[in-house]
């Protein structure tokens, strides 16, 4: 038996309804710039034009969501204090006719039973001592993981980011937020933009522009011929890939750029390069100096192999991220690796890796028990769920570098051929 509320609240809530103001989806995709920027959350619209410029996450991740309804991201990213503060950004919208798709259902659905069950109570603890498992750390903290409030994480990130491995912390999230948001888009996500010495995929000869770092992404000869053997110098580019982030991190500090906590990043940066230079001084000959800083870049070249293993052979697409298929190009542009259960701290949590790219903020802890759930849910709506050993993700990573060199090099030799 359904019991009918009085007619007089029936008329109250019909009254209310009638008062809201809403707009459609088209209308919302018009607000997508810096300075007029709307989002959709469960089909409310919020103006967060001003707050973008302080959001702790980057303004490169609400920019590259702009005008669309946002909710399984904003579910992803964000613990259950935050919707109090989003209520202060509703502009009085709502969308008309608003749809929820049935895979967005039932991650949401997911998301609402693991948030019940306290699996994002449970905090990381220290795994080991060397770079590799200071950077899990830090990229726990990056997401706030590390520590029960924001400002220890902060603390923790330019500790272990900056302090230790020299590498910052501001740099970190600038660009893993947007790596997140858009996975694997070839203009938007800049762990795919890697011109001149690696390419997935042959869009980028046609020397796209990222979105990300605003700037044409020349395919000219030199990247031709790198890309052309990338395949062969992949492993060693792994070896010394940390050069290049500490170029990035003093790229980015030194730049106009805005950005949080700026003074504490150059600190941080300064300390490692403090003690770090003074470490190996202690050594007794240049050889030895050499040697050991050129050990321990290939150590942490097994951390970075891990991070392309988990994308580069995956789905690809070009064009910004969509809000209204989050778990499906989550799903599309990521890679597990396989492994007991024994094996967890050597890859940090991050061989679940669609488990993390859907759930950033779970503990690696919680990440194989909901394992099961996510792989059921792949199925459920005919998604894939890849999960490859270290060797098989390895093999599948050298093919697809491998078919991108040999179309590049069938250009190169034409090139030559026809020049001279």
């Amino acid at each position: 038996m359904t019991i009918s509320p009085p007619s007089t609240l029936v008329q109250e809530m019909s009254s209310m309804d009638s008062e809201k103001k809403y707009i459609t989806i088209e209308e919302l995709e018009k607000h997508n710039k810096p300075d007029d920027l709307w989002i959709s959350v469960q089909g409310k619209v919020y103006n967060v034009t001003q707050w973008s410029k302080v959001h702790p996450g980057g303004e490169v991740a609400l920019l590259n969501m702009g005008g669309q309804d946002v909710t399984d991201a904003f579910i992803a990213f964000h613990p259950s204090t935050i919707w109090r503060r989003l209520e202060t950004f509703f502009n009085g919208y709502y969308i008309k006719d608003y749809k929820v798709s049935d895979v967005s259902k039932d991650y949401r659905k997911l998301a609402s039973e693991l948030v019940k069950a306290g699996m994002f109570e449970n905090k990381a603890a220290l795994l080991g001592f060397s770079w590799i498992q200071v950077a899990y750390l830090g990229h726990d903290s990056g997401h706030y993981q590390a520590m029960t409030t924001q400002g220890w994480n902060k603390m923790a990130g330019i500790l272990i980011g900056n302090c230790i491995t020299g590498i910052s912390i501001a740099w970190w999230k600038w660009t893993h937020n947007a790596h997140h948001i858009a996975c694997n888009s070839l203009d938007y996500d800049p762990d795919l933009q890697h011109l001149p010495m690696l390419a997935v995929s042959d869009t980028f000869f046609w020397s796209i522009t990222s979105k990300f770092y605003e700037r044409k992404l020349t395919f000219d000869r030199v990247a031709k011929f790198f890309i052309s053997y990338q395949h062969l110098t992949y492993y060693p580019v792994m070896c010394v890939a940390r050069v290049n982030l500490y170029l990035q991190t003093l790229l980015l500090l030194c730049s106009k750029r805005k950005i949080a906590d700026r003074g504490l990043n150059i600190l941080g940066t300064l300390i490692f390069w403090t003690w770090f230079p003074l470490l190996v001084s202690c050594l007794p000959n240049w050889t030895e100096r050499v040697m050991f800083v050129l050990v321990s870049f290939c150590v942490c070249a097994i951390q970075h192999v891990q991070f392309t293993l988990n994308h580069f052979a995956g789905d690809t697409y070009l064009g910004p991220p969509k809000g209204t298929n989050w778990f499906e190009k989550q799903s599309g542009g990521t890679i597990n690796i396989s492994c007991y259960p024994w094996m967890d701290w050597f890859y940090g949590g991050l061989q679940f890796q669609l488990e993390h790219h859907l759930f950033p903020r779970l503990p690696r802890a919680q990440l194989r028990s909901i394992s099961p759930l996510v792989k059921e849910l792949c199925k459920k709506h005919n998604m894939p769920y890849r999960s490859l050993s270290f060797y098989e993700a390895n093999v599948t990573t050298l093919k697809t570098l491998k078919s991108a060199a040999l179309q590049a090099r069938g250009l190169l030799w034409e090139a030559v051929n026809t020049h001279g």
